[in-house]
């Protein structure tokens, strides 16, 4: 009986060898990553792609199972994220919590915040609310981690419970830690955003396509995360082959743009395509417009004040931002262009019910441009004229 004891306590009721075991645990993380990415994230928050119900609930009991997940309590926070990003209310903003507490204490913040009964009732809504949900998934929350100690530990001894134990910190750390955290700290951007996502690779493998974080804000409801050709999102990969075994069905990717030549005046095609890729056209004007006339004048700006007035240093703190201000009111036509820039983006907070008071203002705004005598802003300009959207393949 005790040699049996001891086999059973080294390899459990499998009694499967160590590295059959890390690809067992390899396997389960990989599933809790797709349970939180597609189902959780582009599926019941941002409504990108829709599941077979038998899928969806099978999404459901693994977040039970693996993570004590709610689905109403995760979708709230993370509406509530995109809602109040970067400001006191956002529920894991690094920039005020700090970026050590949301790498390292993410949960944590993440834990508080659904706490909040007033937040889960506004930002909640449209979540699954059957007998299932009520009686077991949301009551007893903490019994699908217990339940899963106890498999672990039966099927693989003492090992188990070393993996049931990476297992329960898999997703705090690398969601609520590192996509949370350093997704707005440090990586690359493809988009100026209204915030500071970044995109912490161009092959979204890791974390199921997560790390592609500024795309997602930039395009928040694709169920698509990637968004150039040098990037892979395994999340998309997987959704496209549930979509060929009828178990998804995509709702909305991110809208291709086109670039139309010899457009005289904007048109009702350039409106459309300006107001989807909103921070394509602000991508563009500092790349095109802002960045060469940077070059020219602003050599001897330090790097981190050059890359700000990607934003206007609106992420810079007082001291650094009035000096960037400074810098740019001595020199009159880098003030210039930031006037063009701030008109430009004011298009898009004009309160009309039709839009052809926007149309007008961007007319009035193109007009202006080409005959500024500046050839970046001119150039510029002429590529937005012939801004349109790829039409959407059936």
């Amino acid at each position: 009986m005790f040699p049996d004891l001891l086999s059973w306590l080294s390899r459990g009721l499998t009694q499967a060898e160590y590295w059959q075991m890390a690809l067992v645990f390899l396997g389960l993380v990989q599933v809790t990553i797709f349970t939180v990415t597609l189902y959780l994230h582009r599926s019941a928050t941002h409504r990108g792609v829709d599941f077979h119900p038998a899928l969806a609930h099978f999404f459901r009991f693994w977040a039970w199972l693996t993570m004590a997940m709610v689905t109403k309590e995760w979708v709230a926070v993370h509406r509530k994220h995109h809602a109040k990003v970067e400001s006191a209310e956002d529920p894991h903003s690094p920039r005020f919590h700090g970026i050590n507490r949301v790498l390292w204490r993410g949960v944590e913040l993440y834990q508080d915040a659904r706490e909040d009964d007033a937040m889960l009732e506004k930002y909640g809504r449209g979540t699954p609310d059957d007998w299932l949900e009520r009686n077991l998934y949301s009551r007893y929350s903490n019994f699908g981690p217990i339940t899963m100690l106890v498999i672990d530990v039966a099927l693989f001894g003492l090992p188990g419970l070393l993996m049931w134990a990476l297992q329960m910190a898999w997703i705090p750390f690398w969601a609520a830690g590192v996509i949370n955290g350093l997704g707005h700290w440090w990586g690359y951007r493809n988009f100026d955003t209204d915030d500071t996502s970044t995109n912490l690779s161009p092959w979204g493998v890791w974390v199921g396509g997560e790390e592609l974080h500024n795309n997602h804000h930039a395009f928040p409801s694709s169920a698509k995360f990637a968004l150039r050709r040098f990037e892979f999102d395994i999340g998309w990969a997987a959704i496209r082959g549930l979509e060929i075994l009828r178990l998804a069905k995509v709702l909305r990717v991110a809208p291709e743009l086109d670039v139309r030549p010899n457009i005289p005046v904007p048109d009702g095609e350039t409106l459309k395509a300006m107001m989807a890729h909103r921070w394509q056209v602000a991508t563009d004007y500092f790349s095109t417009v802002l960045k060469p006339q940077l070059a020219l004048e602003a050599r001897e700006l330090p790097r981190r004040l050059r890359r700000a007035m990607r934003s206007e240093g609106r992420w810079l703190d007082s001291a650094h931002r009035e000096r960037l201000q400074q810098f740019i009111d001595e020199r009159p036509q880098l003030v210039q262009l930031m006037q063009y820039r701030q008109r430009l983006l004011e298009i898009y907070d004009i309160k009309s019910a039709a839009a052809e008071a926007k149309l007008e203002a961007l007319r009035q705004w193109c007009a202006e441009a080409e005959a500024s005598g500046i050839r970046a802003l001119e150039e510029f300009s002429l590529r937005l004229k012939g801004y349109a959207l790829v039409p959407v393949r059936a």
